[in-house]
């Protein structure tokens, strides 16, 4: 694992960097997740292999730091990812985000046009609003989800099934869950879903059939984003079907 400090944020930002042809694919993870969890099975998939790829834990999550100032909105978010590719002098780059990921990932590609070019986003945030999730944290306030909410979700999702997750969730510092939930429930202006239609790259949405219908995914196929759909998955397709998701990636690239 390779790291690069972030001197504005007195914190570290820590990846795995994967040799590989090509322009990286900066893969971005979601609320609660950890790109070092999430994505080594679908990088190591025959389908993507060969690829050079960076596995970034955002801030707050994984095993980058978790500095107590830091906002943790989806722009500020993006901007250390900015920083980063500027700090390792990267020319031409793809992006793939997931869920809160994919919004960071629009902002980013936003802030460096000149960079990218393709972005790949899986089941992600386009408007304001949130998920189930985000909505259920940001209803909080900051010190009650510290104090229990943090760990009353961690359970919940263990009892649901989603150790993955749950396990991903504990290690995340809650200041950190809480402040990114409520700059995903606030969204933006532009909202995300405007930025990512005026960027002149390759876009594709990828979607699990088990998330399908999404009025989300209708809305971005009407704005010309090629649509992949992982069988067998739902939003946690990285989980479900790496694999499947692998497939998906390959095919939005080429």
């Amino acid at each position: 694992m390779k790291s690069v400090a972030l001197e504005a944020e007195k914190a570290t930002i820590r990846f795995h960097d994967l040799p590989g042809h090509g322009p990286p694919l900066i893969l971005i993870h979601g609320l609660g997740c950890a790109s070092s969890c999430d994505y080594p099975a679908v990088a190591a998939d025959p389908a993507l292999s060969g690829r050079n790829m960076l596995l970034i834990d955002l801030l707050g999550s994984g095993f980058s730091d978790r500095p107590t100032e830091f906002r943790y909105s989806v722009e500020l978010h993006a901007r250390t990812i900015v920083k980063l590719v500027h700090r390792l002098g990267i020319e031409s780059l793809d992006f793939f985000g997931h869920s809160m990921g994919g919004a960071i990932a629009i902002v980013a590609a936003s802030l460096m046009r000149d960079r990218v070019r393709h972005i790949i986003l899986a089941e992600p945030n386009i408007e304001p609003g949130g998920g189930i999730f985000s909505r259920r944290i940001a209803a909080m306030s900051e010190a009650d989800y510290v104090d229990h909410g943090h760990d009353d979700l961690v359970r919940l999702s263990r009892s649901e099934g989603n150790e993955i997750w749950a396990a991903s969730l504990s290690v995340s510092a809650p200041y950190a869950m809480h402040r990114a939930a409520t700059s995903l429930v606030l969204g933006s202006d532009p909202t995300w879903c405007h930025q990512l239609d005026i960027l002149e790259v390759s876009k594709t949405a990828i979607y699990g059939r088990a998330s399908l219908p999404d009025a989300r995914a209708d809305k971005l196929k009407g704005l010309g984003v090629d649509i992949e759909v992982v069988e067998d998955a739902g939003h946690l397709m990285a989980c479900d079907n790496p694999s499947g998701l692998a497939r998906a990636i390959s095919a939005a690239l080429s």
